[in-house]
């Protein structure tokens, strides 16, 4: 039976946060700024690798390593689960839709429609940039479902559930709609006075690969989320 411990302060990986750590699992809330997976412009301070080192306790000749399961933006912050072994990752990667995936974001402006549903067929170009069509042919589905929770004067507080999980999947969603995600200078507004990307993944529901248990993990949201919109989570 796999069982969770609480990780000292001390002893957490800096950028992310161990909610919970059993024989197959971490998850842990991911700080924004920090990468989930090395890339060209950065290979070591990422949380993959900082929880490779974890996993060694300080042992130079351990091979331990964790599996990448799934990846949030670099400036998107929350609830992100690594596998132990490569098999308890494959088994997470084929139920990743039984998954329920929940976010927070502040978008621009205020929606006509309270909630809705946005799909589209999803493309990535040589410049890693994400563009929406509605063609079949032209990218991979992907399905976003929003419900406006708040509004401010010139900003909308929004729950999403997260039917797919593709790349900047949300971030293109709301562009789309002409309500990009505050912060975001990718696909809204180039020269935005705010530093941080206003979007959180927040919860993670899912069936536990050992126990089949159904489990879920909560990542609290940014302080800095109210400093646009007051509210309570």
């Amino acid at each position: 039976m796999s069982t969770s411990k609480k990780i000292p302060k001390k002893y957490q990986p800096k950028g992310f946060e161990i909610l919970h750590d059993d024989l197959d699992i971490i998850v842990g809330n991911k700080s924004p700024g920090i990468l989930t997976v090395a890339a060209k412009w950065e290979r070591e301070n990422t949380v993959h690798g900082l929880l490779n080192q974890y996993v060694r306790k300080g042992n130079p000749r351990s091979t331990k390593v964790v599996h990448v399961v799934h990846r949030l933006d670099q400036a998107t912050s929350g609830v992100l689960i690594f596998a132990k072994t490569e098999e308890v990752m494959n088994k997470l990667k084929d139920n990743w839709k039984s998954f329920n995936k929940t976010y927070y974001t502040i978008v621009h402006g205020k929606l006509d429609k309270k909630s809705g549903t946005i799909q589209s067929y999803l493309s990535e170009d040589e410049d890693y940039v994400v563009h929406s069509s509605q063609n079949s042919d032209d990218g991979k589905l992907a399905i976003t479902e929003y419900t406006v929770l708040k509004e401010a004067d010139k900003f909308s507080l929004l729950k999403i559930n997260l039917l797919t999980g593709k790349k900047n999947q949300i971030r293109v969603h709301m562009a789309g709609l002409g309500h990009a995600v505050v912060g975001d200078t990718k696909y809204g507004k180039p020269q935005s006075p705010f530093k941080n990307l206003f979007l959180h993944s927040a919860e993670l529901e899912f069936n536990h690969p050992h126990s089949g248990k159904r489990i879920s993990f909560k990542a609290r949201v940014p302080a800095y989320f109210k400093n646009l919109i007051e509210f309570e989570y």
